[in-house]
C-alpha cells in the first residue's frame, strides 16, 4: 500500500453476535468452505481463511488478538474522516436495523437495507472506489419514517439533506478542475479553508534541502477559526480523535507483552508516545524501527498511513492490517527481494534516478487475520511500507502478499457461473493462456510491483515528496505497476524460477491492457470520470500504450457482432512501451515535475469513452457478476479455563450485516 502501496484489485438481519458456529483453527477444507457470503449493489461480500492458526504459540495468538483489537477500536476514525456526517449516519442506519419493529419484509425496507450495507461498505455516504455519493432506492419519506420510529427524528432536517439531495457534498474527493478541489471535497480533513491557504500553510514549513523531511499534516485537521487563523487539530491521545486513540494505546500495551521480540517491544512503545503526542518525529522514529524488524512471524499496520483520500496527497487515513507470515509461500517474494540491487540497476530509468545502494528491502507473503479502518471491509492485496520516500531510501521498506486474501477472491469467483474473460477476450488462444498463467502472473506482479516497484528509483536533491501534489497517488501507483510489467517479461524471472516459461508473461500484459483501457470501467457509472487513484493509473498505462503504439500495431482495437476488444499483437514492443512510459513517470517523480505529471494524468487518464463505457457496462451487467468485494473478518476468540486464558480460537462468520452492527456497538469510541 503506499501508496507507496496499496495495490488493489468485495446476511442476515441478526444483531445479536457476528460469530457463527463455523470451522476453527486452520479452518475447513476449500471444499466445505463458502467464500461468497452476500451480494448487492454493486458490490460481493467473502470471507478468508486464516491457514497455520494453530501452529501458533499461545503467545503468538494473544499477540495477534491484542494488536487486532487495537486496529478495530479506529473504526470510527476513518468515518469521521471520510465525512463529518458519516458517524452520524452510520448510528441512525444502526440504530433502525436494531430497534426497528415495523414491517422488515416490505420493498421499502429491504432497499434501505442495501442503502444502509454499502454505507457500512464504504465507511460512509460516498463510494468506496469512485468516491461519488450514492442514494437509498426508498423515498425521503420513508426513511424519514424510520428515524422518527426508532427516536431520531429530531436528526431528520439535519441528515436528510445530507443522505439525499444530490448538490450536498457530491464527492468525497473533489476532482473538478473548476472547483476549489479542498472547500468542493467531502472529506473532513479541512474546515473554511481553500487550497492556497493549505498549500501556504505547509509551504511555510517545508525546508526543501531537508533529506528527512517529516510529513507535515500528516495526522492532523487544517481549520480556520472564527479569527481568521488556521490551526491544526492533531490527531493525539487528548486531542481529535483522542477516545479511540486511548482505546487503541491501551490494547497496544497488552500486546506489547506478547511480542515476540524486543525489537517489537521497542517499536510499539514509540508508536504509543507518537499517539500520545502527535509528535511526527515519533512517526517517522517509529517507521524506522518497525521496518527493521523482519523475524517476527507476526506484523501489523496501526496508524495514519496513506493519503489517497485527501485532494492534496497529504493527510493520511486511518487504517489497520494483523497478519502472520507465511514462512513457505514468503520463499519468492525473498528470492526477489534479494536480487533488488539488481534490478535497480536494470531499470530503463534514467541512471541518475535510481538508487546506487538499494537498502532493507524485505519482502514475504502474509496471510491477514484482522482488516480495520480503510482496510475494511475492502483491502489491498499488497503492501509496501513506510511511504517516507527518505525512510525507503536510508532504510528499506517491507513489501508483502497478502495471500489469503488473493486465494479467497479466486475461489469465490470459482463459485459464480460466469466470467469477464471469455466475456471480453479475443480469442480462445488468450482464455487458454490465461487459464494458465493468469492467477501465477497476478501474484508474480503484485510482488514486482510492492517488493520493488514502490521501493525502486529517488527523487532528486532538492525534490519535495509532495511536489506532484493531486497527482502523486496515481502517478506512484503508475510507477510501481510497470515497474512490474516490464520485468515481468524479463529472462531473469525464469532465470530465477519465478516464471515457469517465456510465454508466462503474455497473459498479465493482454489482461491489463484489456482491464485498463475497458474492463476496468464496469466499476463506473455511466457519465462520470474516472477518479479513483489506482483505476487511474491503470488507464494511463493502457491508453498510452495504445495511442504511442498506434503505428506499429502493438494493441489493436477489433470488434466482432457488435462487440469491441483490444489485442496485443507484438508483445516486445509492448514492453518497450512499458519502458518508455516507466522512464518518463520515474522522471516526473524524481524531478518534481508537476506540469508534465498533470498533462500525463488529464489526457490519459480521467475521461471515459463514452459509447465504449455504455458497451462495457452492458456486456458486463448480462454476465450477472459484482464488480466490487470486500470481507468479513474472522473473530478470534479467547478460550479460558480456571480464569485463564488457554487458547485463542478462530471462527469464521456469514453474518455481514451482523459484524457491522456488532462493531458498531462494540468498538464504537467517538
Amino acid at each position: 500500500m503506499n501508496t507507496a502501496g496499496k495495490f488493489l484489485f468485495i446476511a442476515g438481519m441478526a444483531a445479536a453476535s457476528a460469530v457463527s458456529c463455523g470451522p476453527s483453527g486452520n479452518g475447513a477444507s476449500d471444499g466445505d468452505f463458502k467464500y461468497l457470503i452476500d451480494e448487492f449493489a454493486d458490490i460481493k461480500i467473502m470471507r478468508y481463511q486464516v491457514p497455520g492458526w494453530d501452529s501458533l504459540s499461545l503467545r503468538q495468538k494473544e499477540y495477534v488478538y491484542h494488536l487486532s483489537e487495537a486496529a478495530k477500536y479506529g473504526r470510527d476514525i476513518i468515518w469521521a474522516q471520510n465525512s463529518r456526517y458519516g458517524l452520524p449516519v452510520r448510528k441512525v442506519l444502526e440504530n433502525i436495523l436494531e430497534n426497528y419493529d415495523g414491517d422488515r419484509s416490505c420493498k421499502d425496507f429491504q432497499d434501505f437495507t442495501v442503502y444502509a450495507k454499502r454505507v457500512f461498505f464504504s465507511n460512509g455516504i460516498h463510494h468506496h472506489y469512485a468516491e461519488d455519493k450514492f442514494f437509498p432506492e426508498c423515498s425521503r419519506e420513508y426513511f424519514q419514517s424510520l428515524m422518527e420510529a426508532v427516536g431520531d427524528g429530531g436528526l431528520c432536517a439535519e441528515l436528510l439533506p445530507v443522505i439525499y439531495d444530490p448538490e450536498i457534498l457530491p464527492q468525497r474527493k473533489s476532482n473538478d478542475p473548476n472547483k476549489d478541489i479542498v472547500a468542493a471535497s467531502a472529506v473532513n480533513f479541512y474546515e473554511n479553508v481553500t487550497r492556497e491557504e493549505v498549500e501556504n500553510f505547509y509551504h511555510a514549513m517545508t525546508d526543501p534541502s531537508d533529506r528527512t523531511p517529516i510529513s507535515y499534516g500528516l495526522n492532523s485537521r487544517l481549520v480556520k477559526g472564527e479569527d481568521g487563523v488556521i490551526r491544526e487539530e492533531v490527531y493525539k491521545v487528548g486531542g481529535l480523535y483522542g477516545a479511540a486513540l486511548e482505546k487503541i494505546v491501551a490494547e497496544l500495551e497488552k500486546a506489547a507483552e506478547s511480542a515476540e521480540n524486543d525489537a517489537q517491544k521497542q517499536y510499539i512503545a514509540t508508536l504509543i508516545d507518537y499517539y500520545r503526542t502527535g509528535d511526527l518525529n515519533l512517526w517517522d522514529k517509529y517507521n524506522i524501527e518497525w521496518v527493521q524488524d523482519t523475524l517476527g512471524t507476526v506484523d501489523f499496520v496501526n496508524g495514519f498511513v496513506e493519503d489517497y483520500n485527501d485532494p492534496l496527497g497529504r493527510k493520511a487515513t486511518w487504517e489497520g492490517l494483523v497478519n502472520v507470515k507465511d514462512h513457505d509461500a514468503s520463499v519468492r517474494t525473498e528470492v526477489l527481494s534479494a536480487e533488488a540491487q539488481w534490478f535497480e540497476d536494470h531499470s530503463p530509468v534514467d541512471p541518475r534516478f535510481r538508487k546506487p545502494h538499494v537498502k532493507g528491502i524485505s519482502a514475504k507473503v502474509i496471510n491477514a487475520v484482522a482488516l480495520a479502518g480503510d482496510c475494511y471491509p475492502s483491502t489491498p492485496i499488497g503492501i509496501n511500507l513506510p511511504n517516507a520516500d527518505w525512510i525507503r531510501r536510508d532504510y528499506g521498506s517491507k513489501s508483502v502478499t497478502i495471500a489469503n486474501i488473493t486465494h479467497a477472491y479466486d475461489l469465490a469467483a470459482q463459485e459464480a457461473p460466469k466470467s469477464t474473460l471469455t466475456e471480453f477476450a479475443w480469442s480462445e488462444e488468450e482464455i487458454a493462456r490465461e487459464k494458465k498463467y493468469l492467477s501465477l502472473t497476478d501474484e508474480i506482479h503484485t510482488d514486482l510491483h510492492e517488493c520493488l516497484g514502490h521501493g525502486s528509483g529517488q527523487l532528486l536533491p532538492g525534490t519535495s515528496p509532495n511536489a506532484l501534489k493531486e497527482y502523486s497517488s496515481t502517478l506512484e501507483e503508475a510507477r510501481a505497476d510497470l515497474f512490474g510489467l516490464y520485468y515481468m517479461a524479463d529472462p531473469k524471472l525464469v532465470e530465477l524460477g519465478i516464471l515457469p516459461d517465456m510465454e508466462a508473461y503474455k497473459a498479465q500484459y493482454s489482461n491489463y491492457i484489456r482491464n485498463g483501457i475497458m474492463v476496468q470501467f464496469t466499476r463506473v457509472e455511466l457519465g462520470r470520470k474516472n477518479t479513483e487513484a489506482h483505476m487511474q493509473n491503470r488507464k494511463l498505462i493502457a491508453e498510452w500504450c495504445y495511442e504511442k503504439g498506434l503505428k506499429d500495431n502493438v494493441i489493436e482495437k477489433k470488434v466482432r457482432d457488435g462487440k469491441t476488444y483490444f489485442v496485443v499483437n507484438d508483445f516486445e514492443a509492448l514492453r518497450g512501451l512499458f519502458a518508455e512510459l516507466l522512464a518518463e513517470v520515474q522522471r516526473i517523480k524524481s524531478e518534481g515535475d508537476y506540469a508534465a505529471g498533470k498533462a500525463l494524468v488529464e489526457k490519459y487518464a480521467v475521461n471515459i469513452d463514452p459509447d465504449l463505457h455504455k458497451e462495457v457496462k452492458e456486456r458486463y451487467d448480462a454476465l450477472g457478476l459484482k464488480p466490487y468485494g470486500g470481507f468479513v473478518n474472522p473473530e478470534i476468540v479467547p478460550v479460558t479455563k480456571g480464569g485463564k486464558v488457554t487458547d485463542y480460537q478462530i471462527r469464521y462468520t456469514d453474518d455481514y450485516l451482523g459484524q457491522m452492527l456488532e462493531y458498531g456497538r462494540k468498538y464504537s469510541t467517538l
